[in-house]
Parts: C-alpha cells; sequence; structure tokens
C-alpha cells in the first residue's frame, strides 16, 4: 500500500545507514515527549562528559521523538518512531531555525515473524535507519540499550541479498523515465583495490527479468540466478571477464541503491514499503 508521500519525503534520497534492534522492553508510544527530554539530557550529560544536566534544561542539542503511524504493514506491526536531533548555535536568537544535525527512526513493515513470539510487555521494531553523525548515532544507540534492555547491531547486506533486490526491482513498472540499473563489483586477491561498474539500460533490465519471471508477483531463488547468470554471461560475451567471480558490493535501481556495507537510499515513495519490507527481513533474521 501506498503510505502518505508528504510525510515520507524527507525519508526518499538520503543515505541511511541500517542496523538490527532487539524487542524494546516496556516501551510506551504515549511517552514519547518524555523519552525526547531523557534522550536530551543524556546526549548533553555525555558532552560534558558526565557532569550532572537537569532535565528540560535549555540545551545545545534538541530531541523530537514523534511517531509516523502510517509506516508499517499489517496491523500487527507497531507504528514507526521517529528521532530528530537539532543543534542551535547558542549565539543565536531564540527564534531562529533548528539546525537538522541526526535523525533516526524504527520501523516495522510486515514483521509479523518476530511480534507474534514475544511478551506483550516488549515492542518489536527490529529495523533500525540512520542518517547523520556516527557519534551521535552511538549515543542514541546507548541510551535505546540503557533504557529499553535492547540490543543494536550494523545490519549489512550479503551479495545473494543484493541480487535479490536487483532482480525485484529491475522488474518493477515505472510511469517516467528512469535511471540505469547498475551493479557494482569488487574484485577479490589483488594488492590493488579494483572495482568494476556494470550499468544496464533499464529497459533491457526489465525485458530481461519479465522472460525470467515464470508468475508475476513470485520471485524464486531459480529466477534470481538466471536473471543474473544471464548478465554474467552478457558481460563475458563483450569483456571476457567472470563477474561471478568477482563480489558484487552494491546496487543502483529507479527504485532504490545498496550497499553491502548496509547503507540503502530509497528513491521512490511509490515502493517504500515494499523495500522496507524486504529490510525488515533481514533484520529479523540477524536478530532470530
Amino acid at each position: 500500500e501506498d503510505v502518505d508521500s508528504q510525510k515520507t519525503a524527507f525519508l526518499l534520497r538520503k543515505a541511511w545507514t541500517l542496523y538490527s534492534v532487539t524487542p524494546l522492553y516496556r516501551f510506551h508510544r504515549g511517552r514519547l515527549r518524555d523519552y525526547a527530554r531523557l534522550l536530551s539530557a543524556f546526549i548533553a550529560a555525555e558532552k560534558q562528559k558526565g557532569l550532572a544536566v537537569e532535565v528540560g534544561a535549555e540545551l545545545d542539542i534538541k530531541v523530537a521523538v514523534s511517531s509516523l503511524a502510517d509506516l508499517r504493514g499489517s496491523e500487527q506491526d507497531h507504528a514507526a518512531v521517529l528521532v530528530q536531533l537539532s543543534s542551535r548555535s547558542r549565539a543565536s536568537s531564540r527564534n531562529s531555525e533548528d539546525n537538522l544535525v541526526w535523525s533516526g527512526w524504527f520501523c516495522s513493515v510486515y514483521g509479523d515473524d518476530l511480534s507474534e513470539n514475544v511478551p506483550e510487555d516488549f515492542t518489536c521494531l527490529p529495523l533500525f535507519l540512520t542518517h547523520g553523525a556516527e557519534s551521535y548515532t552511538s549515543l542514541v544507540g546507548s541510551w535505546f540499550q540503557k533504557t529499553f534492555d535492547c540490543c543494536f547491531r550494523r545490519l549489512g547486506i550479503s551479495p545473494l541479498n543484493l541480487s535479490w533486490m536487483v532482480a525485484m526491482w529491475a522488474g518493477c513498472e515505472l510511469d517516467r523515465a528512469v535511471s540505469a540499473v547498475e551493479l557494482v563489483f569488487s574484485v577479490p586477491r589483488l594488492s590493488q583495490p579494483l572495482d568494476i561498474s556494470y550499468a544496464i539500460h533499464p529497459e533491457d533490465a526489465k525485458a530481461l527479468w519479465d522472460t525470467v519471471q515464470k508468475t508475476p508477483g513470485e520471485i524464486t531463488q531459480e529466477e534470481v540466478d538466471v536473471f543474473m547468470d544471464c548478465l554474467y554471461a552478457h558481460f563475458h560475451r563483450h569483456f571476457k571477464i567472470h563477474l561471478s567471480a568477482a563480489r558484487l558490493v552494491k546496487i543502483s535501481t529507479a527504485i532504490a541503491s545498496a550497499h553491502s556495507d548496509g547503507i540503502i537510499k530509497i528513491l521512490h515513495s511509490q515502493y517504500l514499503p515494499g523495500v522496507l519490507m524486504l529490510l525488515t527481513e533481514l533484520a529479523i533474521s540477524q536478530i532470530q
């Protein structure tokens, strides 16, 4: 289903770093404003190397915690939670605009596999995406881990999952001109790093996927393998290079781009729920 594109527009075209998060213990959605105040005080205390800071005092870093109610897949999913950090210069006036320095959001899109198997006291939001300085990610992560007894882990994307992503997204219908489908491979065991970039016209990539896919709306591992083998064979025919011996590290399509380091950029609001469903599945598999 489409989510409200205006409310989620800020999620698009940014490089988000992926984490998996175990269920949050005694997290209450009605206390988001309290959590913002407590997190703000925690960040200020950490920045001042442990000096006590009064909760609610005027601070350099302002924290906002809000709910993205539309951003979920099923009724069992908890609504997404957005955390934003803004800074205000001490020299600036009280009425000046705050400068957004970091964003992170917890979400679950069709995460029923996890939520069905945990007690009521736990809130399942297994996927966490961040944009901003790693130092803020570390501070926010520390506070959530201490407060809700959860655990954060970086979420990488394997070459196998990247090949699934490029196959799925190359076959999507789009109503406007789109960019090329690009695959980037890292060549192993060389003294100097070497990457190979392979770009395919989007219409050619879709035509290939349409010939491979047997049942529209369903994808099998065999179909993904055939799709990738066809791309490898075409590349070998022209350049005499076996891409299957290299490691797929990045894919780019009109829907989204993804890197094996666990960095994703979502480009199309129509497919936002589908991309998040896949990432939620990856996050849950890492937790389990």
